[in-house]
């Protein structure tokens, strides 16, 4: 089943066209990965499915249903990893899972609390120490627990390794891997072609709001690192290149 889907997506911001005919799915089950430069458009695509950005025209689906005729419901389906999440520093790990679930709507009770923070690896004795002392990754560590948490059917990730070192990384994707494997659909925006080689089952290439390629991974294999280089690469050449 295709939990996300653009249909021919055009965006206008500030008389600029910033997506142009942007068409994708992404199935239960299955990683996307959207990469692009800086201005490519990708964190704009994830606002199109949050409802933080208007359509000039298309359409997404968040379950096959049309996100615009229910937008609180396609937010209900969605948990949302942006870049830097937006924690409580003044709080420890578990009080602010505690809060934001509560604010969701969402059972909030210890046992799973500890179950999703052992899931992501969070050490034990940092759990009770506040995020004002916490590293990047994690914070991320954390902003995933609450994602797993919630059990949506989607997980929409913006640049979610940004700042990560290289263990944290792979720790990350790991996790990644086994949420999509367990039946997940995650829309992964980024541009770190390593990465979303490792991770995703489809990479989508957007370059100056189209998307100009995409590459799937073989029967129990990755994306090939080297094809997808070269992509993206020339499309960042051809964009240096003068008039």
């Amino acid at each position: 089943m295709n939990r996300l889907q653009a249909e021919q997506l055009r965006v206008v911001r500030s008389g600029k066209e910033v997506l142009t005919g942007v068409s994708f799915t992404v199935a239960a089950g299955e990683v996307f990965g959207l990469l692009g430069g800086n201005g490519a458009g990708k964190s704009t695509t994830l606002a199109t499915f949050l409802g933080f950005v208007p359509v000039a025209a298309g359409r997404v689906l968040v379950n096959g249903c049309d996100a615009a005729a229910d937008l609180a419901g396609a937010r209900r389906a969605m948990a949302y990893l942006p870049e830097a999440a937006s924690l409580y520093e003044h709080l420890d790990a578990r009080e602010n899972l505690r809060y934001f679930l509560q604010l969701a709507g969402a059972p909030a009770d210890a046992p799973a609390i500890d179950a999703a923070l052992d899931r992501v690896s969070l050490p034990v004795e940092a759990r009770s120490r506040r995020l004002a002392g916490y590293s990047k990754g994690m914070r991320q560590k954390v902003a995933i627990a609450l994602a797993i948490l919630r059990d949506t059917d989607i997980l929409l990730l913006d640049e979610p390794t940004s700042g990560l070192d290289p263990m944290a990384i792979d720790e990350f994707h790991t996790l990644v891997r086994g949420l999509a494997d367990a039946g997940k659909a995650i829309l992964m925006v980024t541009h770190d072609v390593y990465g979303a080689c490792q991770v995703a089952d489809r990479i989508g290439l957007l370059h100056a709001g189209r998307l100009v390629d995409q590459f799937a991974a073989p029967a129990g294999q990755r994306i090939d690192t080297e094809t997808v280089h070269r992509a993206f690469s020339g499309q960042a050449a051809a964009q240096r290149a003068p008039a």
